[in-house]
C-alpha cells in the first residue's frame, strides 16, 4: 500500500507555527523580567544569570540536536522541543524563587534551541533553490511572535507575566498537536549524518567564520529582546510604553524587514545583504542607547529591527548553500555558536552593570561593539563563500 504523500502546504504551516512559537519565547524573558525582578527582588546580576541559564539550554540543545535531526528526522526534534517549551511555561508561574526560575528558563532554552535548528532545517527543505528567500519569508513569523508577546502583555494582560506564560504554553501545545499529525520527510541519505563526512565539514574554515558571525549577531539581537525594556525603565520610561516599543518597534521592524528582504535576496547575494545589515546594526544599536524619548526610541528601535531582520535566516541559508551534506549538523554548530554569544554577552552585561540598573547604558555598549566585529568578520568571509563546498 502506497504511503501518504507529503503535503508541502502542511509542511509550511508546521514550519510557520514552530517559528511563531520561537518568536514568542524569544521575547518572553525581556517581557516578564521586570515583573519577576519586582516579585522576587532580583538584582541585575541575577537577571543576567537567568538569561545565561536560557542561553545554556539553547547551547546544549543546538550542539546535540543536529545529529538527532539528521538521523531521526525533523519531526522527532520538533516534537521534543515543543514539549519542553510547553512544560517550562506551564511550570514557570509556580516558581517559588530564583533557583526555580533559573531551572524553568534553562528548559525553555533547551526546547527553543531544538525547534530553531529543526524548524529552520525543515524550512530549508521546502525550497532548496531559493533557500535564502524562503528562510527570510517564513522567518517573518518569528518577528510576528516577538511582536505578540510584549504587545499582549502590555495591552491585553495588564503586564501579568504568569497569564502570558499560560497563554503561550497553550499555543505551544496546539502547535505540538499540529506537528504530531503532519507527515514530514524522513532523514535522507544525501543529508543524513555520517561520521566519516564530519571531518571535512568541521575542518572547513567557512563553517567557523559563519559560526563567529552568528555568535556576534545573536548577542546583539537577543540582547535587545532581553534588556531593552529593563534599560528604558531604568531611564524613567513607563513599562507599558517600553513593552509597546519593543513590540511595535523592534519586533515589527524584524517582521517587515524580512518581508522586504525576501525578494531582494533572489537577485542580491546573501553576503552583500548581511554586510549591509551589519553596518546598519552598528548605528542603530548605538542609537538605541542615546535616547529615552519614547517617539525617538521607537524610531531607532524599529530601524534596528529592520537592520537585523535578514541576518539570522540569511546566515543559515549561507550555511545550507555551503554545506549541502550534513546540513542540520552544520546548522546546529552555527546556531550553537549564536547561543554562546548570548551567554557571553549576558554575563558581560551583568558583570558591568552589577546591581545598578543605571549602569545598563554602559553595559549595553556590548551591542554596537559586537556589530562592528560582525562587519570585520563579514569582510573575511566574502571571498571564501564564493566557492561551494
Amino acid at each position: 500500500m502506497a504511503s501518504t504523500p507529503i503535503s508541502k502546504s502542511r509542511l509550511i504551516v508546521a514550519a510557520i507555527l514552530a517559528i511563531l512559537v520561537y518568536g514568542m519565547i524569544a521575547a518572553m524573558l525581556g517581557t516578564i523580567l521586570p515583573e519577576l525582578s519586582r516579585k522576587f527582588s532580583l538584582s541585575v546580576d541575577q537577571n543576567a544569570t537567568i538569561a545565561f541559564a536560557q542561553a545554556l539550554g539553547l547551547i546544549l540543545a543546538s550542539v546535540s540536536v543536529g545529529p538527532l535531526v539528521d538521523n531521526k528526522g525533523k519531526k522527532t526534534g520538533l516534537l521534543l522541543g515543543l514539549s519542553l517549551i510547553a512544560a517550562s511555561l506551564f511550570a514557570l508561574p509556580s516558581a517559588t524563587g530564583f533557583n526555580m526560575i533559573v531551572g524553568c528558563l534553562f528548559f525553555l532554552g533547551l526546547g527553543g534551541g531544538i525547534i530553531v535548528t529543526a524548524g529552520n532545517a525543515l524550512v530549508s527543505d521546502i525550497s532548496e533553490d531559493k533557500r535564502a528567500s524562503v528562510l527570510n519569508l517564513l522567518n517573518l513569523f518569528f518577528g510576528l511572535g516577538g511582536l505578540m508577546t510584549p504587545f499582549i502583555a502590555a495591552n491585553l494582560l495588564g503586564g501579568d507575566a504568569f497569564k502570558l506564560c499560560y497563554l503561550t504554553a497553550g499555543l505551544t501545545a496546539a502547535t505540538l498537536i499540529v506537528h504530531s499529525t503532519t507527515r514530514m520527510p524522513p532523514p535522507s541519505g544525501e543529508r543524513g549524518f555520517k561520521m566519516e563526512e564530519a571531518g571535512p565539514v568541521l575542518s572547513d574554515a567557512r563553517l567557523w567564520l559563519l559560526a563567529l558571525f552568528l555568535f556576534l549577531y545573536v548577542a546583539c539581537e537577543v540582547g535587545v529582546w532581553n534588556w531593552f525594556v529593563k534599560y528604558q525603565i531604568a531611564q524613567g520610561m513607563n513599562e507599558q510604553t517600553a513593552l509597546n516599543i519593543l513590540s511595535l518597534g523592534f519586533a515589527l521592524g524584524l517582521l517587515l524587514g524580512r518581508v522586504a528582504v525576501s525578494p531582494i535576496l533572489i537577485k542580491i547575494p546573501a553576503q552583500v545583504v548581511t554586510m549591509a545589515a551589519s553596518v546598519l546594526m552598528l548605528f542603530t544599536t548605538y542609537g538605541m542607547l542615546q535616547t529615552s524619548d519614547p517617539t525617538l526610541a521607537a524610531v531607532v528601535v524599529f530601524l534596528g529591527g529592520i537592520a537585523m531582520a535578514p541576518v539570522f535566516p540569511t546566515t543559515l541559508a549561507m550555511v545550507g548553500n555551503t554545506f549541502p551534506r550534513m546540513t542540520a549538523t552544520a546548522m546546529g554548530i552555527v546556531i550553537t555558536s549564536g547561543w554562546i554569544g548570548l551567554a557571553v554577552s549576558s554575563r558581560i552585561i551583568g558583570a558591568i552593570a552589577g546591581n545598578d540598573d543605571t549602569q545598563l547604558k554602559t553595559a549595553l555598549l556590548v551591542l554596537p561593539g559586537f556589530s562592528l566585529l560582525m562587519i570585520l568578520t563579514n569582510l573575511v568571509m566574502l571571498p571564501m563563500l564564493r566557492r561551494r563546498a
